[in-house]
């Protein structure tokens, strides 16, 4: 029988390599009487970010629950596939997990921060020294000698433990923000900075760290944390970063037990940022078309009592207040 985390990030899978289209079928509030009153119509398109693709796909549900003469088309392929499918018009929406570029800017990137989650490093849960990893964690520095230097390391030499068994790092091998954030937090500006072996997506990367218990990755919280339980997926387990580096994981520095947990840490700026970021709806130029922009608007304001339960923390007050300045 395969475990629940196999079964889950299948379905993730399937979802985001195909295109998940709302119609609304079977919906109480769907009915003929609903359709007539609602004066709102149209179809909206969105691709992008795994970051955020769980946290759109719900908000696309309850928007269509208002507005059922909607329709709404979401596909995941990256955030690089997200800017540059907003940029050619191919989609209205791109999902954007990463700070826009000047070079994007320039071509006409239009952008409203929605949401923010982070980045967080990933192993598996039969890892050879997890006890250790547990006490005592892994400092950036350490991190960054697995993903950046090139060197074969051991979990034993990272551990200071008897261990010889080799890390093997996987890193993604799609345009995406969470390797761009990870790159960054570790002292680099690219994705392709980092080292590992390739997967493509979220899901991919969380697949192939369960798999192998000497491998280690970094995932967005939605593929490591299971919305249900809040706890983490079967198999996978969070690599507690010591933060001040002192040799040990501080009471204020453990706080991956469950997805809540890490949230407030988030919240709170204990989590440092990168790879904690901000996540974006990203347009060629200010939408125009009044379906877009009545999305964008419900986003904003009542699709943010969504945001906890799907596992993201709200970008501040002041950058949803100007948000809201430039969809209105």
């Amino acid at each position: 029988m395969r475990s629940k985390l196999t079964t889950s990030l299948t379905s993730i899978l399937f979802l985001m390599i195909t295109t998940f289209i709302l119609y609304g079928c079977g919906q109480n509030s769907n009915n003929a009487a609903d359709r007539k009153n609602d004066p709102l119509k149209g179809k909206i398109t969105i691709s992008g970010a795994f970051a955020l693709y769980p946290l759109t796909v719900k908000w696309s549900e309850e928007f269509r629950k208002i507005h059922p003469n909607v329709t709404i088309n979401v596909s995941a392929g990256g955030a690089g596939k997200g800017m540059a499918d907003a940029l050619s018009r191919m989609v209205d929406l791109g999902m954007y997990s990463k700070e826009v570029s000047p070079e994007e800017k320039a071509k006409g990137a239009w952008t409203v921060a929605v949401a923010k989650d982070a980045v967080l490093p990933t192993i598996n849960a039969e890892n050879p020294v997890l006890k250790e990893l547990k006490i005592h964690g892994l400092t950036k520095e350490k991190l960054a000698s697995i993903f950046l230097s090139g060197n074969m390391q051991t979990w034993g030499g990272l551990t200071g433990t008897k261990s010889t068994v080799t890390v093997q790092p996987f890193t993604r091998s799609d345009a995406c923000g969470a390797s761009e954030m990870w790159a960054k937090y570790l002292g680099q500006k690219k994705q392709e900075d980092l080292l590992g072996l390739g997967v493509n997506g979220d899901p991919g990367v969380a697949d192939a760290v369960r798999k192998n218990p000497s491998g280690i990755g970094y995932n967005n919280l939605n593929f490591i944390y299971d919305m249900q339980s809040r706890k983490v997926y079967n198999g996978l387990d969070v690599v507690p970063i010591d933060i001040n580096e002192n040799g040990i994981i501080d009471p204020a520095e453990n706080f991956y037990a469950t997805l809540d947990d890490v949230m407030k840490a988030i919240k709170d700026g204990k989590y440092p940022s990168p790879p904690a970021r901000d996540l974006y709806f990203v347009a060629a130029g200010k939408p125009t078309d009044k379906t877009v922009l009545a999305f964008l608007q419900w986003v904003l304001t009542e699709g943010q009592k969504y945001l906890t339960e799907a596992g993201y923390v709200t970008v501040s007050e002041e950058k949803l207040k100007a948000g809201l300045a430039q969809v209105n």
